[in-house]
């Protein structure tokens, strides 16, 4: 297992990569099907903010790391998001399926032998 020792401040820009998505995620749920310009405006840049802030961190940071870094509490944030604000229903087949999504991203990455090639 390989341990990347990163600046402080990329950490924060993948932080941001992460909340724009989430953003841009909620958003597409407001957009309702596109149909609504506004949160359609707010979509793209929220993920377009995203994307941009996650290549910034690809400087110092290995793809497959940050990747896994980003989708997993991306992951998280998403389903807060969904049980605060729409009331949706979190049952425990749904937590540990999320576990099981975060888990596996975070076996992959961290311990997988080939995560850093």
């Amino acid at each position: 297992m390989r341990i990347y020792s990163v600046n402080m401040n990329v950490l924060l820009i993948l932080l941001g990569a992460i909340a724009s998505e989430v953003i841009g995620t909620t958003f597409l749920k407001l957009s309702e099907g596109f149909t609504r310009p506004l949160p359609n405006l707010l979509v793209v840049l929220g993920y377009g903010m995203s994307f941009y802030l996650m290549s910034l961190t690809l400087k110092q940071i290995p793809l497959g790391i940050a990747y896994a870094i980003w989708s997993g509490l991306g992951t998280v944030a998403t389903v807060a998001v969904g049980v605060l604000v729409w009331k949706e229903h979190l049952d425990l087949a749904r937590i540990i399926g999320i576990g099981m999504i975060i888990g596996g991203v975070l076996v992959l990455n961290f311990l997988s032998q080939t995560a850093a090639a």
